[in-house]
């Protein structure tokens, strides 16, 4: 019989094994209170933990009780307010002669919910749990961290777990037969020639003497290290920031930006972010100067998606790298930049990439953009468009667009 020992280090009043068993049952009703947090928060707290609330009636489980047996006969008196068939209303919430401190309502009825404090890990585990790059390829033969073990034979020397028990007896059977079969010849022809006893004992003695196993005979399982293929992605992230993006518009392209960079650097080790901003001129910048360096113009969306080549071209071979790219911007465009802008991300861009994924953030869900119109003709299984406009949208068109795919 094994027993295991949980040695992990608790909170005070907490038990790892019970929030791990809690975490996994409720799983469903914790990530939708998760995503009501993240609508909620400000950029800098969205990797934090904290209390989530979920309703009682979502935790309530089926009881047994004894109830009384037998069969039972009543009479219930009459009234003179229903008859039989009428629906009884609900009474009003704490109107009842109830021993709390609260006053009645005028109506309706509530329920408290169970609040359960996530830790940082929790909260990025629910947060990201069944995300992912798509596409993603094991391409390369990683310098360096990543290796695999491999069977190579076997060795004279080991530590014994790595015994081999059939290849040792085999090398003894086949050392003794080797030893044993002279001396047997010998033996016999002494026997037969009527050799002295004392010669034939002496013979003998010495076939006893050849042991059964020897330590020449061990051999070892063998293994070895070898390179293992990882997967090397790199992440572009486009985000316009002219004159027409609004700092609500900003706010909603930087949420969508620290979710996906969250969401990147947990899941994945090998995965370059190159940050690009825009505005009629694009440059890369550093993750620092992107999310909070202010900055404005005009509109060129062209711009971005030639820097991007460039750093393809100069940078990450698409035969090495899995390549991807998100872009959000308004859409408002001028002139021939967004059918030039769509017609270099189809031609150019989208045959080097794995997955490309375009986020708008219009005016209103109506809106038309001339981007938008012209990615919209865009023909790519690879290709993505989504709409954002509040601050709830983001983390399901995160989800939407990087979703596990079910084999």
């Amino acid at each position: 019989m094994s027993i295991i020992i949980d040695r992990r280090l608790n909170d005070r009043n907490k038990n790892a094994t019970n929030r791990q068993r809690f975490i996994r049952r409720y799983k469903q009703q914790l990530k939708r209170a998760v995503s009501d947090m993240v609508a909620e928060r400000s950029i800098t707290d969205m990797a934090r933990g904290g209390e989530v609330g979920i309703p009682v009636k979502d935790i309530s489980e089926p009881k047994f009780r004894i109830g009384q047996g037998g069969d039972r006969e009543m009479v219930h008196p009459g009234n003179h307010s229903f008859s039989p068939g009428d629906l009884i209303a609900k009474p009003p919430a704490g109107g009842g002669g109830g021993s709390g401190d609260g006053g009645g309502g005028d109506g309706g009825d509530g329920q408290d919910n169970f609040m359960f404090t996530l830790s940082k890990d929790e909260f990025m585990n629910l947060f990201f749990d069944d995300l992912e790059l798509p596409n993603l390829e094991r391409n390369v033969l990683g310098d360096a961290k990543q290796f695999t073990m491999r069977r190579a034979g076997y060795t004279p020397s080991g530590v014994p777990a790595n015994l081999s028990v059939r290849r040792s007896l085999e090398n003894a059977m086949a050392r003794k037969i080797a030893l044993v079969a002279p001396l047997k010849r010998e033996l016999k022809e002494l026997e037969e020639s009527g050799a002295p006893q004392e010669d034939i004992d002496a013979l003998k003695a010495r076939i006893e003497r050849i042991p059964f196993l020897d330590e020449y005979d061990l051999r070892f399982r063998h293994k070895v290290k070898e390179p293992k293929p990882i997967s090397r992605a790199v992440m572009f992230c486009l985000m316009d920031v002219s004159a027409s993006m609004s700092e609500q518009k900003k706010d909603l392209a930087k949420r969508f930006f620290t979710l996906l960079y969250l969401f990147l650097s947990r899941k994945y080790e090998h995965v370059d972010l190159i940050f690009i901003r825009h505005t009629s001129n694009a440059e890369e910048v550093d993750e620092e100067a992107f999310f909070h360096d202010p900055q404005t113009g005009g509109t060129v969306v062209m711009s971005a998606l030639n820097l991007m080549l460039e750093i393809i071209s100069d940078r990450y071979s698409p035969d090495e790298w899995n390549i991807y790219g998100a872009q959000v911007s308004d859409g408002d465009a001028f002139g021939s930049d967004p059918q030039r802008s769509a017609a270099r991300l189809s031609k150019d861009i989208l045959p080097l990439c794995r997955y490309f994924s375009y986020v708008e953030v219009p005016d209103s869900p109506s809106t038309i953009t001339p981007l938008g119109a012209a990615y919209s003709q865009i023909n790519d299984i690879n290709f993505a468009m989504r709409t954002v406009m509040h601050r709830s949208d983001v983390y399901p068109v995160l989800r939407d667009l990087f979703h596990r795919e079910v084999a």
